[in-house]
């Protein structure tokens, strides 16, 4: 039972940290999960994979989205 806690209580704190920044950048609600989803919207037209991700992080005072986008071969 104590791993489960240890990690909610990560995950909670990487939680509260992004808010903050998200205050402190005066980035209003919603306007970061509209980027990630118009932002898969247009790699998914141009490289048709599944399972791309964008994620929020912060960085000492920067907020960042970090893209992990698998790219597949086309057939030739």
């Amino acid at each position: 039972m104590g791993f489960g806690r240890k990690k909610s209580k990560e995950t909670l704190k990487n939680r509260l940290e992004l808010v903050l920044a998200y205050d402190r950048a005066k980035i209003a609600p919603g306007k970061v999960d509209a980027l990630r989803e118009d932002l898969l919207a247009v790699v998914k037209k141009y490289f048709p994979t599944e399972g791309s991700n964008i994620e929020v992080e912060q960085r000492g005072d920067s907020i960042m989205l970090v893209a992990s986008i698998p790219l597949e071969k086309e057939p030739r």
